[in-house]
């Protein structure tokens, strides 16, 4: 099974303006793809590269990717990246435990560190012209997020520092789904 694990970084949000969305221009996408072991980063300049690996994936995994990343992918690409198998571990924490908590959070509980640092800072390093900072914090968080899915599947849970006690809580997940191969996979190119 070919697993990529992605993350992207934006300028912004989207936006609902009444009538449409309105998507945010796309600074990096970093991926592991689990068939080469291998970390990449492609600037918005550089799509084109990422749609065949995307399109050959029998499964994209990220943190709110279904309500961020791949909409956001989507809107640059000609075809349908929702036809192909998703996992969205926010989505899977929040069937648990009925609210989203943020990937920092998780991966401090579960695996002892946090991210290096957080979009909005991503979006002034940008600004700045400190491209390379702002690829090597999204592959540190697709490097993040693949270890809390790891460990998920491994143990079927997540962990968390709840607000109001301080204490480290599991999060039971059904990981019993997330590898089962569909045949949703696109395994071809809309590109030369």
């Amino acid at each position: 099974m070919r697993k990529i694990i992605f993350d992207i970084e934006t300028d912004g949000l989207i936006v609902n303006d009444g009538s449409k969305q309105i998507f945010p221009n796309i600074y990096v996408v970093s991926i592991y793809d689990s068939e080469t072991d291998k970390y990449s980063t492609y600037e918005e300049s550089e799509l084109k590269n990422l749609w065949p690996i995307l399109e050959k994936a029998d499964l994209l995994i990220g943190y709110n990717n279904n309500g961020f990343d791949t909409p956001v992918l989507n809107s640059f690409y000609s075809g349908d990246l929702t036809k192909i198998q998703s996992l969205d571990i926010l989505d899977e924490i929040k069937k648990s435990l009925g609210r989203r908590i943020k990937l920092d959070t998780v991966a401090e509980a579960t695996l002892g560190r946090k991210k290096i640092s957080n979009g909005l800072e991503a979006m002034t390093w940008w600004k700045q012209g400190l491209k390379d900072k702002v690829k090597e914090y999204c592959v540190e968080d697709v490097k993040i997020t693949k270890e809390v899915y790891e460990y998920a599947l491994k143990n079927g849970i997540l962990k968390y520092k709840d607000k109001d006690t301080g204490q480290i809580k599991d999060i039971k997940l059904d990981t019993s789904h997330w590898e089962k191969k569909s045949d949703s996979a696109i395994t071809h190119t809309l590109f030369g």
